[in-house]
């Protein structure tokens, strides 16, 4: 999984500073953990990303953002708490998740945002 800063995200994401209505620039959907290093929901949920990584391979890309290096990143989606999931559809406007999640949790919320299955 790629780490974000707000560089890349405005590569391969969306440029906030070009345009204030948001147009995805991806051709895969897109989930982004919201992370610090210090916190233990964060890293219980960690091994999830890499199977969900592999089982959406070509589908859906996750991405990683520490939040204690990404600040302003963090601030843009006003992340006050970790983890904190952004799931950003091909279509449509991005969707946030906060909280940790068993692996069940997310497949639901890829089923229903991504509307795909395993």
């Amino acid at each position: 999984m790629e780490h974000l800063n707000i560089t890349k995200f405005k590569e391969k994401i969306f440029d906030f500073e070009k345009s204030e209505n948001w147009e995805y620039k991806g051709e895969n959907h897109i989930m982004i953990d919201f992370y610090a290093d210090w916190c233990a929901p964060c890293k219980m949920i960690s091994p999830i990303f890499e199977e969900l990584a592999k089982d959406f391979k070509g589908k859906i890309d996750i991405y990683k953002v520490d939040t204690e290096q990404e600040q302003d990143l963090s601030t843009i989606f006003n992340i006050k708490s970790v983890p904190s999931v952004l799931f950003i559809p091909k279509n449509g406007k991005p969707r946030m998740a906060i909280g940790a999640l068993p692996k069940e949790g997310y497949l639901e919320a890829i089923k229903d945002i991504f509307e795909l299955e395993l």
